[in-house]
């Protein structure tokens, strides 16, 4: 017998998630639901959990230099502006283009994540993001624009990682264990952003030149990729999901894929509250540094850079801030989650709001405070960068469990697309150019120079209130959808016990 059940929100006319339950011949996971063929990228053996264990430690190693890479130029930014002698809308651009293109083709390597052999399209994708990122570092001043154009590349590299790495965890591991695994892997990103301050700081100080900061994570990007190739397994697509392998979930066209995720509420609304911390991250993580280092010039507390190198301790400072905060944030936020998710059934998106609702003031203060403290602005940006790291495991953890196991990559490369083309592409490079337009109005005050950049960045926190928002429209239908998506995976076809969502759907026997 064949049953076939259209996803949550959709109808039977325009969706086709096909589950196979009850077949003498077991097809793999992800098996094509017209034409009968069969998807031979996956390991059909059974994957012991000390692989599964090793495999998720190999994905955080990779994911703490993805991170490294992408803020150690935040690190050494005051040298490299002074070595191109480019101004603050033009040093943001590097970190928007980089955005860019990670977005834009996040949404090509999650259609081919869902279909063909995921090992393989990650290896691919950080070789290109270790040439280009060595490349990067031989560049002249003359030729800004070939910088610009190699972080395009590595945005590339980059984006096959991200959108694909997730949803192998997915599928090596279920209930608290996945959200455990997901919260080691998440705790990568605060920590190899706070590292990239940190390395990129101390190696352009101790050379005297800032490119050897970009020389180092492509030799430690080389041992990742032997790593990926030896120990990392292509698991089939659902697997954790349905321990009895009675339903076998079939690909859709593409087309179909992405509606069904517009349809997802939860979805929706999360990755909404995604952007806005895309937003407020990316433009703290890029400018915090510098801004530091002109609110301590103003105070008098240190001479003005006038050439490289120039003195990157606040990079040093703001790093290991970074670090610690990221650490505890991860680590609080998935007990939380552990904890409330049996007694409250929309806990996670609750834990999201709260620590973007509380962040907010914090960083409204860290930031006005600047010119007057410089240790009590740490303490506050210690505090609210701790509440944001609530959100990234739970974040990841609620896209795996609203979403189908054969989409799941594509709703990662979405909601990184939209993220990123509404939050971090565009916040660097919009805080420094509201910095330079209001820096015109006295364009020699050192002064004047510190407070354009502070009234710019002071657009983060009201971002950070919207997110908070969204994350608690989510919490309205994320356990509706939840069940949907459960139901959708497992095969249970009966209507009396199928969520609001897929009720009253018509069931084909």
């Amino acid at each position: 017998m064949e049953t076939t059940l259209p996803p949550a929100g959709t109808s039977v006319g325009d969706e086709k998630t096909h589950l196979r339950r009850g077949s003498k011949e077991t097809p793999h996971y992800g098996t094509i639901a017209n034409g009968g063929q069969v998807d031979n990228s996956t390991e059909t053996k059974v994957i012991s959990p000390m692989r599964s264990y090793i495999a998720v430690a190999v994905l955080c190693y990779v994911n703490l230099l993805n991170y490294m890479d992408r803020y150690t130029i935040a690190g050494v930014l005051l040298n490299i502006q002074k070595y191109f002698q480019i101004n603050d809308s033009t040093a943001g651009l590097l970190q928007t283009v980089f955005i860019c293109s990670f977005m834009l083709l996040a949404p090509v390597f999650g259609y081919l994540g869902d279909r063909y052999n995921r090992k393989f399209i990650m290896v691919a994708g950080l070789a290109v993001w270790i040439v280009t990122t060595l490349g990067s570092s031989f560049i002249t001043e003359s030729y800004f624009w070939v910088l610009v154009l190699m972080r395009a590349f590595v945005g590339t590299g980059e984006a096959s990682y991200c959108t694909i790495a997730p949803t192998i965890i997915g599928d090596l591991f279920t209930g608290s264990k996945r959200t455990l695994m997901i919260s080691f892997f998440y705790i990568f990103i605060p920590v190899g952003s706070g590292l990239g301050y940190i390395v990129g700081s101390a190696i352009a100080s101790a050379t005297g030149d800032w490119r050897w900061a970009l020389r180092i994570n492509p030799i430690f990007g080389a041992l990742g990729l032997v790593l990926l190739l030896i120990f990392t397994p292509n698991p089939p697509r659902g697997a954790a999901d349905n321990n009895h392998g009675e339903v076998q979930l079939g690909h859709t066209s593409y087309l179909e894929d992405i509606k069904y995720l517009l349809r997802n509420r939860s979805f929706v609304w999360s990755s909404l509250g995604v952007t806005a911390m895309a937003f407020v991250t990316g433009a703290l993580a890029f400018w915090t540094p510098t801004f530091l280092a002109r609110a301590q010039v103003t105070m008098g507390l240190r001479p003005p850079c006038v050439q490289e190198p120039c003195n990157t301790s606040d990079s040093l400072i703001f790093g290991a801030v970074t670090v610690v905060t990221g650490i505890v944030g991860v680590f609080l936020g998935s007990m939380m989650s552990r904890r409330f998710r049996d007694r409250v059934p929309n806990a996670d998106p609750l834990i999201c709001a709260v620590g973007m609702l509380t962040s907010a003031p914090c960083l409204f203060i860290a930031i006005i405070l600047a010119s007057t403290s410089i240790p009590v602005t740490y303490v506050f940006i210690g505090v609210g960068e701790t509440l944001l790291s609530l959100n990234w495991a739970i974040l990841a953890d609620i896209l795996l469990y609203v979403v189908v196991p054969t989409r799941r990559a594509t709703a990662e490369a979405l909601q990184i697309m939209v993220c990123h083309l509404l939050g971090d592409a565009g916040s660097p490079y919009l805080l420094g150019a509201m910095s330079d337009a209001l820096s015109k109005y006295n364009p020699d005050s050192l002064s004047w120079r510190f407070r354009s950049l502070e009234y710019s960045m002071l657009v983060c926190p009201f971002v950070g209130v919207l997110g908070g928002l969204f994350f608690l429209i989510t919490a309205v239908y994320i356990t509706e959808d939840r069940k949907a998506a459960q139901m959708l995976t497992t095969g249970e076809a009966s209507t009396q016990s199928l969520p609001m969502a897929v009720e009253n759907q018509e069931v084909i026997a």
